[in-house]
């Protein structure tokens, strides 16, 4: 076998994976076991924030409610870290820079800009429902919102500083450094810092429309955004966009029925994906399934932002994932869902 009919073989096998995920995710991994969630919960570190007592069991999307157990002081200084320029070597670029919470948690440009001027390498993903996510980055490098914190702060590109940088400065600010000797007994080390920022992210849950409707309210959708999600069910987007993040549950392969990347002139590194990570052949053009929440927010589209428009990224969704050519009509209708998954405070 090539390596190229290897990876095709592959990719089939991730599919097969991903709709018997689909088919199972309600009864098996999400049913209102509630030892199960218990055990889930202390593992992860974080509490649970899916609705567990489903109105709409037989969905393959679940519903989303704000995470209410959180430590109120730890959000607040998350959320000014969030904001904080100091991360940054020159203090020129906060989270917030790249990640706005005014833009769907991203900056809507093809590639983010970090200190100097430099280009960055990705299309920056959304930090709303990141806390759903079970990796983070597109490549899914890091295990948790504590590690990824580690990432941009240390990126040559982005924030290009180090936690003994960043730690001077915050500790030379009295009323910062008092803030974490009350929350955490001292002053601020990089794992307090981390824990902050998560958990304020923990917090940038977005309930939608299209949860009140899984929690079983009929009037929640209309019947063009209703008709658009038996499509997106019928076609199998599901099969990789399901769960209470609509995505963000697994890895996928970018042009399973299609090479997304025949004829291209250039593949950069980044468009390797999971490649980078593990350096397994079968993991090139591998990426963690996005959410698609908030998704009608965050363009440009794809981890190479090569998309601006919804239609245009459904349609090829469709080529490239699905194998088929969406009519027009029905992708009109897909949009109209997704547009039911933007939070409601970003509508």
């Amino acid at each position: 076998m090539t390596s190229r009919e290897f990876a095709r073989a592959h990719s089939l096998a991730l599919l097969a994976g991903a709709i018997l995920m689909a088919a199972v995710v309600g009864a098996v991994i999400w049913l209102p076991n509630a030892s199960r969630a218990t055990a889930e919960t202390k593992e992860r570190g974080t509490p649970s924030m899916t609705q567990r007592i489903l109105a709409r069991p037989d969905e393959p999307l679940l519903p989303i409610q704000p995470n209410v157990n959180l430590d109120a002081g730890k959000v607040e200084l998350g959320r000014a870290l969030f904001h904080d320029p100091r991360l940054s070597r020159d203090n020129s670029i906060s989270c917030a820079f790249c990640h706005d919470l005014a833009r769907g948690g991203t900056d809507r440009l093809p590639k983010s800009v970090g200190v100097g001027g430099q280009l960055g390498t990705i299309n920056s993903p959304t930090v709303y429902n990141a806390a759903l996510n079970f990796r983070q980055f597109w490549d899914g490098r890091a295990a948790t919102l504590e590690e990824q914190v580690t990432g941009p702060i240390h990126n040559p590109v982005e924030m290009a500083s180090s936690w003994q940088e960043v730690i001077a400065k915050l500790t030379a600010d009295p009323e910062t450094s008092n803030k974490f000797i009350k929350l955490y007994g001292g002053p601020p080390s990089a794992e307090s810092i981390q824990d902050a920022i998560a958990e304020f992210e923990r917090s940038l849950i977005t309930p939608s429309r299209m949860d009140r409707w899984l929690k079983g309210d009929d009037r929640a959708l209309t019947p063009q955004e209703l008709a658009g999600y038996q499509l997106f069910k019928r076609y199998g987007c599901v099969a990789c966009h399901q769960g209470a993040n609509v995505g963000g549950n697994m890895y996928q392969r970018f042009g399973i029925m299609k090479d997304y990347f025949e004829g291209r002139t250039r593949v950069d590194p980044a468009d390797l994906g999971r490649f980078n990570v593990t350096s397994r052949e079968e993991d090139k053009y591998v990426f963690k399934v996005p959410s698609l929440r908030n998704i009608a927010a965050t363009a440009p589209y794809f981890h190479d932002a090569s998309v601006n428009s919804l239609h245009e990224a459904v349609s090829r969704m469709g080529e490239f994932q699905l194998g088929v050519e969406l009519p027009p009509e029905d992708i009109q209708s897909i949009v109209l869902f997704l547009y039911t998954l933007n939070g409601e405070q970003l509508q």
